[in-house]
């Protein structure tokens, strides 16, 4: 028998949140240093799984107690003296994410990184995996089995490989003869054919763009809860957290479309091909690259794309909710403040720890990183007289860097050049390195163009603007500059707003409007009704203290985007727009 690592992830008391897990590893050491993650691969932040670990004790095969202790954060150091050891601990299981650990009476969840303890020495072994499940649950993980035993070949695989334990039965379809599984917690779903079908059409067509799909059988696991959405992608799987209320409307179940859309995508894209930086995985800190505009960012545009290009999307609803992308990048002053590039490598310690002046300090790689691959796709479009587009590069890129081995931090821009047949530099160092407006005019291309409006001039109903001329009609409305939580405590105020330049704070708390009571959802037509220029004077309480706050209200800026036809297309902008978005320029403006 080979050498392994071997582990046994028991629940007898699911209502305790506690999993009981042991540990096995081969003997031969005289010290041996168990370490569990600080982080998992999908999600760059510093999470502290070794938190939730408790009562660790060491073994020896005869079942001899062997000495243990903690020597930092995340290590438990057992003096072998050569001999195989089991570690048996418990782990708080009660955080519903897809990053981390959940067991309660109705299932169990549980993540790699946030489980499984792990030696350096042994990272390479193969890694079994069996769980003692409740009579009549069942468990479910893309890993193969021997013998009712999950193996992973490695650590970083079994990382790669969440589990779910309950009484479930999953959904099935298939896509190019490899099996799918979609297995659901927290609500059932009301139409499960037309979910499997849904789900079918889009990955068919991911699967065409690289000439088939890399792995031997997918799951899905989905949790449908009261709030929150977000998914984590895994090599052969995926876990998502998605409102169940989102599925009782059409935009909510085009988002699950999207969000399952932009996992799967990950299959190719980050989980085989990936930064040469993350190559091999370093879980004991951070692993910096500046390519998450790309991995993220280009993912993102693929999301709503290939919904579209499955045909679950009108070509002009793909473009209300690119212009909702537009729109939300430039509502947010930290765009003149970081650039992409910054926005990859510090992901760490901003956009997955974002604080009240985050929109004022930083951007998001997935908002702007969206945005700037849409723009590459056309500037890739526009110089190959559309003969090739972004699906090349990502092909480009499979084909040189889907072992595994890791795409150099230029690489991507290297691949885009290289395509196009014409040095894109320019475009990137304006894109991703500085701070300056983005070059819309590629819109042209493909016979569009981009408008800005104050946002409450574009409709609530996905962007689509006024007639032109009549967002001018009534007074100008006054503008603070803030937004706020809960019943009125401020929770934003814009960088350059009125707000700021008058002394409002985070987290003052509204009490009054010219003495008249205002409240969160009072404040912003309370100061519409005004004119920029006049001034208000607000009173709120500011850590206990009762402060009157005269603020000069100003324009609101102009940061509602949308696309629009230009109004005399020729027939290459016609033959450009078909062949990006797969529909006749004919199709009806206002199809959503």
């Amino acid at each position: 028998m080979h050498p392994a690592v071997r582990y046994r992830v028991s629940m007898p008391r699911p209502h305790t949140h506690l999993l009981e897990v042991e540990a096995s590893f081969p003997g031969g050491a005289s010290e041996l240093d168990a370490v569990l993650p600080v982080w998992t691969p999908g999600s760059y932040m510093v999470r502290e799984f070794a938190r939730q670990v408790q009562d660790v004790t060491a073994h020896a095969p005869d079942g001899t107690l062997l000495p243990v202790r903690r020597v930092d954060k995340r290590t438990w150091r057992v003096d072998a003296g050569g001999v195989a050891v089991t570690l048996r601990y418990r782990l708080y299981a009660n955080e519903l994410t897809v990053r981390t650990n959940h067991l309660d009476g109705s299932h169990a969840y549980f993540n790699g990184a946030a489980t499984f303890l792990y030696t350096e020495a042994t990272r390479g072994l193969e890694h079994h995996v069996t769980v003692d499940a409740p009579a009549g649950w069942r468990t479910f993980c893309a890993l193969g089995q021997r013998a009712n035993t999950f193996v992973a070949q490695d650590y970083d695989e079994l990382v790669d490989s969440p589990f779910e334990v309950g009484p479930h039965t999953p959904l099935t379809f298939s896509v190019e003869g490899v099996p799918h599984e979609v297995v659901v917690w927290g609500d059932t779903v009301q139409d499960p054919e037309r979910l499997c079908a849904d789900l079918k059409r889009i990955c068919e067509h991911q699967a065409r763009v690289f000439g088939g799909l890399p792995m031997p059988r997918y799951l899905i696991l989905l949790y449908l809860t009261d709030r929150g959405r977000g998914g984590l992608e895994h090599k052969a799987s995926t876990a998502l957290l998605f409102p169940r209320v989102g599925l009782s409307t059409n935009r909510g179940w085009e988002d699950l479309l999207t969000l399952v859309a932009h996992e799967y995508f990950h299959l190719w894209f980050i989980k085989r091909v990936k930064p040469r930086a993350l190559v091999p995985f370093d879980y004991a800190k951070e692993n910096y690259t500046s390519l998450l505009w790309a991995f993220e960012g280009a993912t993102a545009y693929y999301d709503n794309l290939f919904v579209r290009r499955a045909g679950l999307m009108s070509a002009q609803r793909y473009l209300t909710r690119l212009g909702e992308t537009l729109t939300a990048l430039h509502a947010t002053p930290g765009r003149r403040v970081q650039t992409l590039t910054e926005a990859s490598l510090v992901s760490w310690v901003k956009h997955y720890r974002p604080d009240e002046n985050s929109p004022n300090s930083a951007i998001s790689y997935y908002l702007k990183g969206e945005v700037v691959s849409a723009l590459l796709d056309l500037e890739l479009r526009r110089a190959t007289h559309d003969a090739r587009s972004l699906d090349d590069v990502a092909r480009l890129l499979w084909q040189r860097h889907g072992d595994g081995s890791g795409v150099p931090e230029d690489g991507v821009e290297a691949a885009a050049s290289e395509v196009a047949g014409v040095d894109l530099t320019p475009f990137f160092d304006r894109a991703l390195r500085t701070t300056q407006p983005l070059d819309y005019s590629v819109f042209s291309h493909v016979g569009l163009e981009l408008n800005f409006r104050p946002r409450e001039a574009a409709s609530d109903k996905g962007g689509t603007p006024p007639p032109r001329g009549r967002t001018g009609e009534g007074k100008p409305k006054g503008w603070l500059g803030v937004t706020t939580r809960g019943s009125g405590t401020i929770a934003v105020v814009m960088d350059g707003s009125p707000a700021q330049d008058a002394g409002l704070y985070v987290e003052d708390d509204l009490v009054a409007l010219d003495g008249w009571k205002v409240d969160g959802a009072s404040l912003l037509p309370r100061c519409e009704e005004r004119r920029p220029g006049e001034t208000v004077r607000l009173t709120v309480f500011r850590r206990d203290r009762l402060v009157e706050v005269p603020v000069v209200l100003g324009t609101k800026p102009a940061e509602a985007a949308w696309l629009s036809r230009v109004e005399r297309p020729t027939d290459a902008q016609k033959a450009a727009y078909q062949a990006w978005l797969g529909a006749p320029w004919e199709e009806s403006p206002g199809q959503s």
